[in-house]
């Protein structure tokens, strides 16, 4: 995710980092040498005078225009669905830890200094840190249980599939100590049921999230305006030489580069779980819910927030 400043003046026209612009670029170089050759042809093409007025790009532009921006709204929601998701997952996590310390009652061992994944408050919280992470790893297809060892002890840890660590297995195992202490009597069953509350709202994120992931936008749609996109600007170059002349390549690629880019940044926000500087910052949120609840199990370095990097935040 990009943070910074909205820059002003000359500023406004040179940033790249975050812009479309370089994924676009080379699309645009093209569209751009083709209107010169047009406009120095005259609107020749093979000896042949290609006659196009205006008016049918006026047409087809407004529908196009209207279009692209319906998509770029659909693919919108879903970036913004994915950051609401994980805002609950950052709800959840504190409302898990704060429960887990104040519901459930340590034993007289656990009160005299047992290790930290000995006590079961600490280590469903530090499971949750895990959650998060494998969650993560999921939705960015870059699994490594190796992250998720020090959250986890040793047995649970080997039990967990190296090649894609599965957070719903650490939401079982949540269950199972949730219950465990119900049989124990360390928590009253209607506090238990709030925990179990908290727990299912995690499980509803994660859910969402992978829905999102799993479920893109109909190919045939995106097909339909990619196709559109480009036999416009490809062809508006033929409409405008009659009636603009040498400023051709000049509309044509203010034309082109709106159009190009505007589809490039739906492709590009319709997946925003990935790494893209206009993605969302799934690192810094981890890392986020990590030090808040690393902090309130008393650890007395938990990790600084992650900071942007060139303007970008991972």
């Amino acid at each position: 995710m990009i943070v910074r400043e909205r820059p002003t003046g000359w500023k406004l026209f040179l940033i790249m980092r975050g812009s479309v612009l370089p994924r676009i670029r080379n699309v645009l170089l093209i569209n751009l040498a083709l209107s010169i050759a047009v406009t120095l042809a005259h609107g020749v093409l093979f000896a042949h005078k290609i006659t196009l007025t205006p008016i049918p790009f006026t047409l087809i532009g407004l529908a196009l225009a209207i279009f692209l921006g319906f998509r770029n709204n659909v693919s919108y929601d879903r970036y913004w669905e994915g950051r609401k998701l994980w805002g609950t997952l950052v709800y959840s996590c504190r409302n898990l830890a704060r429960e887990c310390l104040s519901l459930i009652d340590p034993t007289g061992h656990e009160r005299a200094g047992a290790a930290p994944l000995d006590e079961v408050g600490t280590r469903m919280i530090y499971r949750a840190i895990a959650y998060v992470h494998a969650l993560r790893q999921r939705l960015r297809g870059t699994p490594d249980a190796g992250q998720l060892r020090p959250w986890l002890r040793e047995a649970e840890w080997r039990q967990l599939n190296a090649e894609a660590p599965d957070p719903n297995q650490l939401m079982l195992a949540m269950g199972r100590d949730l219950q465990q202490c119900l049989a124990d009597q360390r928590i009253d069953p209607c506090l238990a049921a709030s925990i179990n509350a908290t727990l299912n709202d995690m499980v509803a994120a994660a859910t969402g999230c992978e829905r999102i992931r799993n479920t893109p936008i109909p190919f045939s749609y995106t097909l339909l305006l990619h196709r559109t996109a480009y036999l416009y600007c490809f062809m508006l170059p033929f409409g405008l030489v009659d009636t603009i002349g040498f400023m051709t390549p000049v509309v044509v690629s203010i034309v082109a580069y709106t159009f190009f880019g505007l589809d490039a940044l739906g492709d590009e926000i319709e997946e925003p779980f990935g790494t893209s500087p206009n993605d969302l910052p799934l690192d810094a949120i981890c890392r986020a819910i990590e030090s808040e609840l690393r902090a309130a199990v008393g650890d007395p370095s938990p990790p600084p927030p992650l900071q942007p990097v060139n303007y970008c935040l991972l």
